[in-house]
């Protein structure tokens, strides 16, 4: 049986300080008990707090066998020094505004973005490079970055390439279109959201390419749903908290929480072969793998569909240990 924390990944946008402060203290120790309990794989990206997630990944992992881990970062912003007065709130990051994102898919950019990640990392090598959130830029992105990708997985810089997104229809494209190794889809394949399930996980499975599943809790909302929930990251809309509590009833009928059958859900699907969690402290990474660990009974899954909270033909884990 697979240890709970061998599906789960460690994403690392809390460790740029996503929407509030992080100690460097507290990211190191969140990488810790992570690694501790059984995590070996870790996502950053350049959009993270303006390289913070990265510098604080790369430290936290610098004295552990690299051959004993995988990390994936992203390429598509580069960071340009644009020091000025405030913060990144508005970008969603509690740090100093010192550079600027800007936007580049080009093949000298997504070349440049992989060096500059890398020295932040302090490492010499990734093992994932994603294009990330290529939406508005498709036509760059198919054209010059993943070719650039590919030659970077030709010459053994990494190995394996894809992208990363919060929508499937793109993401699906990749797949059917290139030789992407994975991709990384966010908020698409949830409780809430099984649109991931019509197009992009059914050509995964037919083009052999792994799906990272990331925001199972769609940014809170499946965490603790309440008037104040977030759900990819505003205010949530009245009918998907009511599912939400309805689902969160259910799962106390059970004996569980909401936070464990959101954690089982992804996994359940054939092409899904990570959950990726986002954690800020200790003790959000080890709820979230002993949620993982959790047996979410049958009944849950057969009195969702029932009640109309889930369709019925979506794949369910049955019978064994999330």
């Amino acid at each position: 049986m697979t240890a709970p924390g061998q599906a789960l990944a460690l994403g690392g946008a809390a460790l740029g300080n996503l929407f509030r402060t992080v100690t460097d203290a507290q990211a190191r120790a969140t990488v810790d008990a992570a690694w501790d309990l059984g995590i070996r794989a870790f996502d950053t990206a350049p959009h993270y707090g303006l390289g913070l997630s990265e510098r604080r990944l790369g430290a936290a992992l610098s004295d552990r066998p690299r051959s004993a881990l995988t990390l994936s970062t992203k390429a598509g912003r580069l960071l340009e020094p644009d020091p000025r007065p405030g913060d990144d709130l508005a970008n969603g990051f509690a740090v100093p505004a010192t550079h600027r994102r800007v936007w580049d898919f080009s093949a000298d950019g997504v070349r440049r973005s992989l060096e500059e990640s890398l020295a932040r990392l302090g490492l010499d090598r990734v093992d994932t490079v994603y294009l990330h959130d290529p939406d508005d830029h498709a036509e760059q992105a198919f054209r010059e970055g993943y070719p650039a990708l590919e030659r970077l997985r030709a010459e053994g810089t990494v190995a394996r390439i894809g992208a990363g997104m919060n929508q499937s229809a793109m993401l699906t494209r990749f797949v059917r279109d290139t030789d992407v190794d994975e991709v990384l889809c966010a908020g698409r394949y949830t409780l809430l959201d099984q649109s991931a399930g019509a197009d992009l996980l059914p050509a995964a499975l037919d083009h052999g390419t792994a799906v990272v599943i990331g925001g199972v809790f769609n940014s809170g909302l499946l965490a603790d749903p309440s008037p104040e929930s977030t759900y990819d990251y505003t205010r949530a809309p009245c009918e998907l908290l009511d599912r939400a509590r309805k689902l969160s009833a259910l799962a106390g009928r059970q004996g569980i929480s909401l936070r464990a059958a959101a954690l089982a859900f992804p996994l359940a699907h054939p092409a899904v072969t990570t959950v990726l969690v986002g954690a800020r402290t200790p003790c959000e990474i080890r709820d979230a793998v002993a949620q993982a660990g959790t047996r979410v009974p049958d009944a849950y899954w057969q009195e969702a569909r029932a009640e109309g909270l889930l369709p019925a033909d979506v794949p369910v884990p049955t019978g064994e240990t999330s």
